[in-house]
C-alpha cells in the first residue's frame, strides 16, 4: 500500500465516521429517515435531508437555549412520501438507471483514483 493510498484510507475512515455518527443521530429523531430509499427521486431525498438537519439543527438550539424548561418530544408521523406526477413504471425505470450508474465498476474505480490524487495533492504534505 503506497502512502497516497494509506492516506486516502485513513481519510475516508475518518469521514466515514463522522457521516455515520451525525446520520444516526438523525435516524433516531426522525422517521422518515429509517425507512428505505432506493425509489425515491434523488431530488426529494436532498429535500428530506436538509429538512431533517434544519429541524435537527432548530431542536438543537432551541434546547440550549431553554435548558431549563423540560422539552416534549412528540412522536413525528410516519407517512409514505411520493410524487405525484410520477407513475410507478416511470420511478422504477429511474431507480434501475441510478443502479446502473452506481454499479459501474470502471467509473468507481476512475472516480477513487482522482479522488486518491485531489487528497494526495491537497494534503500529502502534512499526511503521516
Amino acid at each position: 500500500m503506497t502512502k497516497k493510498t494509506q492516506h486516502f484510507a485513513m481519510m475516508q475512515e475518518a469521514c466515514r465516521k463522522d457521516v455515520e455518527r451525525a446520520f444516526g443521530v438523525l435516524q433516531s429523531r426522525f422517521a422518515i429517515i429509517k425507512g428505505p430509499a432506493r425509489f425515491w427521486d434523488k431530488h426529494v431525498l436532498h429535500d428530506i435531508m436538509t429538512a431533517c438537519v434544519i429541524m435537527h439543527n432548530m431542536i438543537v438550539k432551541d434546547e440550549r437555549d431553554e435548558n431549563d424548561y423540560a422539552t416534549i418530544s412528540t412522536p413525528s408521523p410516519t407517512q409514505n412520501v411520493e410524487e405525484l406526477n410520477t407513475s410507478e413504471v416511470e420511478r422504477f425505470r429511474q431507480f434501475l438507471n441510478r443502479h446502473k450508474k452506481i454499479k459501474d465498476r470502471d467509473a468507481h474505480f476512475a472516480l477513487r483514483d482522482a479522488l486518491v490524487e485531489h487528497l494526495w495533492e491537497r494534503h500529502g504534505n502534512e499526511a503521516m
